[in-house]
C-alpha cells in the first residue's frame, strides 16, 4: 500500500479515503493520531492491526464539537459541560458513559464508557466536519514505541500500512492529552497531560483524584496508556532524577543522553550522542518523544539516560511517559 502525504489544501482527498474505510493519520496539538471512522468496526480493527495494538485497549473518539459527542454519549453531565467550556478545544479527554449501540466494541473495549476528545487543531476539525463522523484517534505509531510529533515520525512507523498522513507540521504540546474519568462519583485523572489535576479541580470546584493503581492482566483498561508498555525505544532507558548524578555516569560512544541544554554542556560526549530537551520542563514536555525516537533510530546506542523532573503536578505528564519508557528504571534506585 502506498502511503500518501497530504497538505492542508488536500483534505478532501483524505476525507474520501476515510469514507472508504481507509486509515489516515492526522495532526493534533498533542501528538499525531491514527484516524478511522469510529462507527466502522472493520476500519477500527484495522487501526489495531496497523499499530500492533492489543485489542482490549480502548480507543479515544475524536470529535469536532460537543454536538457531535452528544450523538454517542449517554449523557453529558454538568461536570463535563463545565470542563468543555474551559478546556475545549484542547488537550483534555473526557470519559463518559456511551450510548448503547452507537459505537462498536472495538472502540470501547466492550466497556460501558468511552473517551471523547476535541483537539485544538483546525485541520482536524475541518477533516471531521467534512467527513460528518467522529474518528478514533490513538497515537499514529507502532504500539509501545514513542508517540509521533511530526508527520515524518508517522511515516517512519506506518508507511505501507495506512493510506495517508495529513502533514500539519510539528505538534505544539508533544505529550498526549489528559484523560479524566467522569463516569465515577469523584472525578479521577486516568492519564496525566498538559492540563493538571490542580487545574481541573479549580475549574470543577471539587477534588480531582489521580489514578495510581495498575490494571491487571485480566482487566480491560478504561483508557489508553493504563495497562501496556508504552513510549519505549528498543534500547534501555534510565531515568536520572538528580542532575548532579550525570557527572557520576561513565559515558561512552554507545550511550545517549537527553537532558536540558545546561546539563548537556557539562557532559563530555559527542554531540551525536546528545539530545537537547530545551531550557525548562515545558520544553522537555514537547521534546521527550523526539528524543526517544532520535536515539531509537541510532544503531550504535545501547543505553539512553534521560533527565527526570520533580516539579509536582507540572511534571506528572512528563514523568508518566518517561517512567513507562524506562519501565520504572531509575539511576540509583
Amino acid at each position: 500500500m502506498e502511503t500518501k502525504i497530504f497538505k492542508k489544501d488536500q483534505l478532501d482527498e483524505a476525507v474520501k479515503l476515510l469514507a472508504k474505510g481507509e486509515l489516515v493519520a492526522f495532526p493534533t496539538e498533542t501528538v499525531y493520531g491514527l484516524g478511522a471512522i469510529a462507527t466502522n468496526e472493520k476500519s477500527v480493527k484495522g487501526v489495531y492491526a496497523a499499530k500492533g495494538r492489543p485489542s482490549d485497549n480502548p480507543l479515544i473518539v475524536t470529535i469536532s464539537d460537543e454536538k457531535m459527542m452528544e450523538r454517542y454519549a449517554k449523557e453529558v453531565p454538568e461536570r463535563a459541560k463545565t470542563l468543555i467550556k474551559h478546556f475545549w478545544p484542547g488537550p483534555l479527554t473526557l470519559l463518559l458513559f456511551v450510548k448503547p449501540g452507537t459505537l462498536p466494541d472495538a472502540v470501547t473495549g466492550g466497556l460501558k464508557t468511552v473517551a471523547f476528545r476535541c483537539p485544538d487543531d483546525q485541520l482536524t476539525h475541518d477533516l471531521i466536519a467534512k467527513l460528518g463522523y467522529p474518528i478514533v484517534g490513538p497515537s499514529a505509531n507502532t504500539s509501545t514505541k514513542p508517540s509521533p510529533t511530526t508527520a515524518e515520525h508517522v511515516y517512519h512507523d506506518l508507511k505501507g500500512k495506512i493510506a495517508g498522513i495529513i502533514d500539519g507540521g510539528p505538534t505544539r504540546v508533544g505529550l498526549e492529552s489528559t484523560i479524566i474519568d467522569l463516569s465515577v462519583k469523584t472525578p479521577i485523572v486516568l492519564r496525566p497531560g498538559e492540563i493538571t489535576p490542580e487545574e481541573l479541580s479549580k475549574v470543577l470546584g471539587e477534588k480531582v483524584l489521580i489514578n495510581t493503581g495498575k490494571v491487571s492482566d485480566k482487566d480491560v483498561p478504561k483508557a489508553p496508556g493504563m495497562k501496556y508498555r508504552h513510549y519505549a525505544p528498543s534500547e534501555p532507558v534510565i531515568v536520572v532524577d538528580n542532575p548532579a548524578d550525570f557527572a557520576k555516569i561513565d559515558f561512552n560512544e554507545k550511550t545517549g543522553v537527553a537532558a536540558l541544554g545546561s546539563i548537556l554542556a557539562k557532559i563530555d560526549l559527542s554531540d551525536d550522542n546528545k539530545f537537547d530537551l530545551g531550557e525548562n520542563l515545558v520544553d522537555a514536555d514537547h521534546n521527550l518523544f523526539g528524543a526517544l525516537r532520535y536515539f531509537d533510530d541510532k544503531d550504535n546506542i545501547e543505553t539512553i539516560y534521560v533527565q527526570g523532573f520533580n516539579e509536582g503536578e507540572e511534571s506528572l505528564a512528563y514523568m508518566n511517559r518517561l517512567n513507562k519508557a524506562a519501565g520504572g528504571h531509575h539511576l540509583n534506585k
